[in-house]
């Protein structure tokens, strides 16, 4: 499986911002109340990011031959950090919509400011989570001389 690469971030982040963005002006448009993101959304946010961290922290430790680890629970935890990375990218780009929406207005509210605010950085530090954690499950590169002195010994 290949790394994540910063361009479907990108456009996961912009498509998340987009969408909330405009989903808040449609919703102020009809007269109904705006997005904002609660407060459980943004304690959710980190408690997945160090929950992942921590799943794969055994798979690192295995992959510097600090001990041995089922293939199978490398991979789902590989798995599990690139689903992560994308939907942290997408609800990164909805908090900063909503932020940016939100502090557009001629009334600042500060309360909704301060809790789209913080589910953006939520949303960000799940996403670096995210790529320690698919960092932590690959392997590191293997030194050709010394695969081939291993060869001419044997």
């Amino acid at each position: 499986m290949t790394r994540t690469r910063p361009l479907p971030l990108l456009v996961l982040a912009a498509i998340g911002f987009a969408a909330a963005f405009l989903l808040d002006v449609v919703l102020a448009m009809q007269g109904r109340p705006v997005l904002v993101p609660p407060v459980s959304l943004i304690v959710a946010l980190v408690l997945i990011a160090a929950g992942l961290v921590a799943l794969a922290w055994p798979v690192h430790r295995a992959a510097q031959g600090e001990r041995r680890i089922d293939p199978f629970y490398a991979m789902r935890i590989l798995v599990l950090a690139k689903a992560s990375a994308l939907g942290a990218a997408l609800l990164t780009g909805a908090g900063a919509g909503i932020l940016v929406y939100l502090l557009s207005r001629a009334v600042v509210p500060i309360g909704s400011s301060v809790t789209a605010a913080a589910s953006l950085v939520a949303a960000a530090a799940l996403l670096v989570a995210a790529l320690v954690a698919e960092h932590f499950c690959s392997l590191p590169p293997e030194d050709e001389d010394q695969d081939e002195a291993a060869a001419a010994a044997s």
